[in-house]
């Protein structure tokens, strides 16, 4: 599924579930990398980022993998996230207000 119409669907998704979501930055259309932001609503965040290899399961879902081992402040998510972009200007950053899950995105182990 192109990353477009993905990550519209998730923040559709996400709004029928009574989450915010929004786009932070739109990436390439076609195939950008979607990166998605998991603002905790306690002044932490996970950053969910495509796994080394495969960004998709056998059934064709994607999967993340958490960039940071805990949640951090914004400032630190932040940060990371404008080198990345300076590295790929093509990827999308996505955050979702989830005060207790990853917005029922499937996590790896990578």
């Amino acid at each position: 599924m192109k990353s477009r119409f993905w990550v519209e669907a998730l923040l559709r998704r996400c709004q029928g579930e009574g989450k915010f979501g929004a786009v932070l930055h739109s990436g390439a259309d076609e195939a950008g990398a979607v990166h998605v932001a998991i603002n905790h609503l306690d002044g932490t965040h996970d950053l969910l980022v495509p796994p080394a290899g495969s960004s998709h399961d056998e059934a064709g879902n994607r999967i993340f993998r958490k960039q940071f081992p805990n949640p951090v402040g914004w400032d630190e998510l932040r940060e990371f996230i404008a080198r990345q972009r300076k590295f790929d200007t093509d990827i999308w950053v996505v955050e979702i207000e989830d005060r207790s899950g990853f917005a029922g995105l499937s996590l790896t182990g990578d």
